[in-house]
Protein backbone atom coordinates (compact mmCIF):
# COMPACT_ATOMS: atom_id res chain seq x y z
CA UNK A 1 0.00 0.00 0.00
CA UNK A 2 2.79 2.51 0.85
CA UNK A 3 4.71 1.70 -2.37
CA UNK A 4 1.09 2.44 -4.18
CA UNK A 5 0.58 5.72 -2.47
CA UNK A 6 4.40 6.73 -3.63
CA UNK A 7 3.28 5.30 -7.14
CA UNK A 8 0.44 8.03 -6.70
CA UNK A 9 1.54 10.99 -5.51
CA UNK A 10 4.71 10.94 -8.13
CA UNK A 11 2.23 9.96 -11.11
CA UNK A 12 -0.14 13.43 -9.84
CA UNK A 13 2.79 15.54 -9.50
CA UNK A 14 3.65 14.87 -13.52
CA UNK A 15 -0.01 15.34 -14.53
CA UNK A 16 0.22 18.88 -12.27
CA UNK A 17 3.77 19.50 -14.17
CA UNK A 18 2.02 18.96 -17.79
CA UNK A 19 -0.95 20.98 -16.53
CA UNK A 20 1.05 23.81 -15.43
CA UNK A 21 3.44 23.65 -18.51
CA UNK A 22 0.35 23.68 -20.95
CA UNK A 23 -1.37 26.73 -18.58
CA UNK A 24 1.88 28.94 -19.00
CA UNK A 25 1.93 28.18 -23.08
CA UNK A 26 -1.87 29.04 -23.08
CA UNK A 27 -1.40 32.34 -20.97
CA UNK A 28 1.91 33.91 -22.96
CA UNK A 29 0.56 32.66 -26.13
CA UNK A 30 -2.98 34.73 -25.29
CA UNK A 31 -0.29 38.32 -24.05
CA UNK A 32 1.57 37.62 -26.95
CA UNK A 33 -1.16 37.09 -29.21
CA UNK A 34 -2.99 40.22 -27.95
CA UNK A 35 0.16 42.29 -27.99
CA UNK A 36 1.78 41.77 -31.36
CA UNK A 37 -1.24 41.12 -33.43
CA UNK A 38 -4.10 42.68 -31.30
CA UNK A 39 -2.86 46.09 -33.42
CA UNK A 40 -3.85 44.27 -36.54
CA UNK A 41 -6.86 42.91 -35.41
CA UNK A 42 -7.87 46.58 -34.65
CA UNK A 43 -6.64 47.56 -37.92
CA UNK A 44 -8.55 45.03 -39.93
CA UNK A 45 -11.85 46.13 -38.21
CA UNK A 46 -11.16 49.81 -38.74
CA UNK A 47 -10.60 49.17 -42.40
CA UNK A 48 -14.02 46.77 -42.55
CA UNK A 49 -15.94 49.90 -41.40
CA UNK A 50 -14.36 52.33 -44.21
CA UNK A 51 -15.06 49.71 -47.17
CA UNK A 52 -18.89 49.47 -45.48
CA UNK A 53 -18.65 53.15 -45.14
CA UNK A 54 -17.46 53.94 -48.91
CA UNK A 55 -19.59 51.33 -50.47
CA UNK A 56 -22.63 52.51 -48.21
CA UNK A 57 -21.58 56.16 -49.57
CA UNK A 58 -21.93 54.81 -53.07
CA UNK A 59 -24.86 52.59 -53.33
CA UNK A 60 -27.49 54.81 -51.13
CA UNK A 61 -28.37 51.27 -49.99
CA UNK A 62 -30.68 51.06 -46.70
CA UNK A 63 -28.85 47.99 -46.44
CA UNK A 64 -25.47 48.88 -46.98
CA UNK A 65 -25.72 51.92 -44.88
CA UNK A 66 -27.12 49.22 -41.92
CA UNK A 67 -23.85 46.77 -42.70
CA UNK A 68 -21.81 49.99 -42.34
CA UNK A 69 -23.25 51.27 -38.97
CA UNK A 70 -22.92 47.72 -37.21
CA UNK A 71 -18.77 47.74 -38.69
CA UNK A 72 -18.72 51.35 -37.17
CA UNK A 73 -20.29 50.24 -33.52
CA UNK A 74 -18.01 46.75 -33.87
CA UNK A 75 -14.70 48.95 -33.47
CA UNK A 76 -14.52 50.23 -30.45
CA UNK A 77 -17.59 47.85 -28.29
CA UNK A 78 -18.48 49.08 -25.23
CA UNK A 79 -16.58 46.59 -23.00
CA UNK A 80 -18.70 44.24 -20.47
CA UNK A 81 -18.07 43.48 -16.79
CA UNK A 82 -16.14 40.23 -17.04
CA UNK A 83 -14.13 41.58 -20.29
CA UNK A 84 -13.11 44.35 -17.60
CA UNK A 85 -11.89 41.81 -14.61
CA UNK A 86 -11.50 37.97 -16.12
CA UNK A 87 -7.70 39.27 -16.98
CA UNK A 88 -6.39 40.65 -14.21
CA UNK A 89 -5.86 36.99 -12.10
CA UNK A 90 -3.80 34.33 -13.27
CA UNK A 91 -2.96 30.95 -11.18
CA UNK A 92 0.14 32.55 -9.38
CA UNK A 93 -1.65 36.17 -8.49
CA UNK A 94 -2.24 39.40 -10.35
CA UNK A 95 -1.82 39.56 -14.08
CA UNK A 96 1.35 41.78 -15.43
CA UNK A 97 -1.39 43.77 -17.48
CA UNK A 98 -3.35 44.17 -13.58
CA UNK A 99 0.54 44.28 -11.61
CA UNK A 100 1.20 46.86 -14.26
CA UNK A 101 -1.93 49.46 -14.01
CA UNK A 102 -1.76 49.25 -10.24
CA UNK A 103 1.81 50.02 -9.71
CA UNK A 104 2.15 52.20 -13.16
CA UNK A 105 5.58 50.07 -13.73
CA UNK A 106 5.41 48.55 -17.85
CA UNK A 107 4.17 44.97 -18.74
CA UNK A 108 7.48 42.81 -19.35
CA UNK A 109 5.63 40.29 -21.50
CA UNK A 110 7.11 36.71 -22.25
CA UNK A 111 9.90 36.48 -24.60
CA UNK A 112 8.19 33.89 -26.15
CA UNK A 113 5.18 31.16 -26.04
CA UNK A 114 7.10 28.14 -24.48
CA UNK A 115 9.97 29.04 -22.33
CA UNK A 116 13.37 27.75 -23.23
CA UNK A 117 14.35 23.99 -22.97
CA UNK A 118 16.60 24.54 -20.30
CA UNK A 119 13.70 26.89 -18.18
CA UNK A 120 11.72 23.89 -18.66
CA UNK A 121 14.40 21.18 -17.53
CA UNK A 122 15.06 23.58 -14.21
CA UNK A 123 11.10 23.91 -13.92
CA UNK A 124 10.39 20.30 -14.11
CA UNK A 125 13.72 19.68 -11.54
CA UNK A 126 12.35 22.12 -8.82
CA UNK A 127 8.51 21.13 -8.69
CA UNK A 128 9.41 17.17 -8.39
CA UNK A 129 11.71 18.42 -5.20
CA UNK A 130 9.64 21.01 -3.85
CA UNK A 131 5.82 19.56 -4.69
CA UNK A 132 3.72 20.50 -2.08
CA UNK A 133 1.94 17.18 -2.62
CA UNK A 134 5.04 15.17 -0.92
CA UNK A 135 4.58 17.16 2.38
CA UNK A 136 3.39 15.25 5.43
CA UNK A 137 3.17 18.17 7.99
CA UNK A 138 0.75 21.64 7.80
CA UNK A 139 4.07 23.94 8.05
CA UNK A 140 6.41 21.87 5.43
CA UNK A 141 3.30 21.86 2.92
CA UNK A 142 3.21 25.90 3.31
CA UNK A 143 6.78 26.37 2.79
CA UNK A 144 6.35 24.49 -0.48
CA UNK A 145 3.35 26.03 -1.46
CA UNK A 146 5.18 29.66 -1.14
CA UNK A 147 8.27 28.09 -3.10
CA UNK A 148 6.59 26.45 -5.60
CA UNK A 149 4.50 29.93 -6.37
CA UNK A 150 7.18 31.59 -6.67
CA UNK A 151 8.63 28.67 -9.22
CA UNK A 152 5.78 29.09 -10.93
CA UNK A 153 6.17 32.98 -11.69
CA UNK A 154 9.62 32.95 -13.02
CA UNK A 155 8.63 29.61 -15.23
CA UNK A 156 5.76 31.95 -16.50
CA UNK A 157 8.84 34.43 -17.13
CA UNK A 158 11.17 32.23 -18.99
CA UNK A 159 13.16 33.28 -16.55
CA UNK A 160 16.10 30.71 -16.13
CA UNK A 161 18.33 33.30 -13.87
CA UNK A 162 15.76 32.65 -11.29
CA UNK A 163 14.90 29.48 -11.81
CA UNK A 164 18.85 28.72 -10.70
CA UNK A 165 18.93 30.91 -7.90
CA UNK A 166 15.67 29.07 -6.44
CA UNK A 167 17.29 25.92 -7.16
CA UNK A 168 20.24 26.80 -5.06
CA UNK A 169 17.70 28.11 -2.54
CA UNK A 170 15.76 24.91 -2.21
CA UNK A 171 19.23 22.89 -2.10
CA UNK A 172 20.39 24.74 0.88
CA UNK A 173 17.13 25.18 2.76
CA UNK A 174 16.06 22.17 5.37
CA UNK A 175 16.02 18.51 3.80
CA UNK A 176 12.33 17.34 4.59
CA UNK A 177 11.51 14.61 6.93
CA UNK A 178 12.05 11.77 6.43
CA UNK A 179 8.25 9.96 5.23
CA UNK A 180 7.31 7.70 8.42
CA UNK A 181 5.09 4.78 7.72
CA UNK A 182 1.52 5.28 7.82
CA UNK A 183 -1.15 2.97 9.04
CA UNK A 184 -3.64 1.82 6.33
CA UNK A 185 -6.06 3.94 7.28
CA UNK A 186 -4.07 6.69 6.92
CA UNK A 187 -2.93 5.40 3.33
CA UNK A 188 -6.28 4.59 1.67
CA UNK A 189 -7.40 8.41 2.83
CA UNK A 190 -3.99 9.49 1.12
CA UNK A 191 -4.47 7.56 -2.27
CA UNK A 192 -8.52 9.01 -2.08
CA UNK A 193 -7.26 12.50 -1.97
CA UNK A 194 -4.58 11.99 -4.90
CA UNK A 195 -7.27 10.58 -6.82
CA UNK A 196 -9.93 13.48 -5.90
CA UNK A 197 -6.82 16.11 -6.81
CA UNK A 198 -6.23 14.42 -10.12
CA UNK A 199 -9.73 15.00 -11.16
CA UNK A 200 -9.84 18.63 -10.07
CA UNK A 201 -6.86 18.89 -12.19
CA UNK A 202 -7.85 16.48 -15.20
CA UNK A 203 -10.99 19.11 -15.22
CA UNK A 204 -8.92 22.21 -15.81
CA UNK A 205 -6.68 20.44 -18.21
CA UNK A 206 -9.67 19.70 -20.37
CA UNK A 207 -11.02 23.78 -19.99
CA UNK A 208 -7.41 24.56 -20.74
CA UNK A 209 -6.90 22.11 -24.09
CA UNK A 210 -10.63 23.61 -25.05
CA UNK A 211 -9.53 27.26 -25.12
CA UNK A 212 -9.52 29.29 -28.12
CA UNK A 213 -6.19 29.44 -27.19
CA UNK A 214 -5.35 26.02 -26.33
CA UNK A 215 -7.27 24.48 -29.30
CA UNK A 216 -4.71 27.23 -31.38
CA UNK A 217 -1.84 25.50 -29.48
CA UNK A 218 -3.08 22.34 -30.01
CA UNK A 219 -2.60 23.09 -34.14
CA UNK A 220 1.67 23.69 -33.77
CA UNK A 221 2.40 20.95 -30.57
CA UNK A 222 6.07 21.73 -31.55
CA UNK A 223 6.43 25.59 -32.57
CA UNK A 224 3.32 27.51 -30.91
CA UNK A 225 5.74 30.73 -31.58
CA UNK A 226 5.73 30.04 -35.68
CA UNK A 227 2.00 29.79 -35.47
CA UNK A 228 2.25 33.27 -34.28
CA UNK A 229 4.04 34.49 -36.92
CA UNK A 230 2.35 32.67 -39.45
CA UNK A 231 -0.97 34.50 -38.20
CA UNK A 232 0.58 37.72 -38.20
CA UNK A 233 1.42 37.20 -41.84
CA UNK A 234 -1.57 36.52 -42.67
CA UNK A 235 -3.30 39.62 -40.95
CA UNK A 236 -0.34 41.53 -43.23
CA UNK A 237 -1.97 39.77 -45.98
CA UNK A 238 -5.72 40.64 -45.17
CA UNK A 239 -4.76 44.22 -44.32
CA UNK A 240 -3.04 44.99 -47.59
CA UNK A 241 -5.98 43.22 -49.82
CA UNK A 242 -8.46 45.87 -47.38
CA UNK A 243 -6.51 48.83 -48.02
CA UNK A 244 -6.31 48.05 -51.76
CA UNK A 245 -10.40 47.63 -51.59
CA UNK A 246 -10.68 50.71 -50.00
CA UNK A 247 -8.67 52.26 -52.66
CA UNK A 248 -10.47 51.33 -55.40
CA UNK A 249 -13.96 52.93 -53.38
CA UNK A 250 -12.39 56.26 -52.83
CA UNK A 251 -11.17 56.76 -55.85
Amino acid sequence: MDRAVRAAEQALIEFEIAVETFRVEVENFSRLHHQKLGPMYARLDELDAQIAEARAARTGDPEDQRKARELRAAVLPMPGVDELFHDWMESDGLSPEAASMLTDQPVRPPKRVRPSEEARKLYRELARKAHPDLAQEDGERARREEFITRVNAAYGRGDEAMLRELAEEWAAGPEPEEVRPSESEELYARLDWLAQRKELLSVVARELEESAIGSMLRMAPDDPDRLLEEIGEQLLADVALREAQLAELVQ
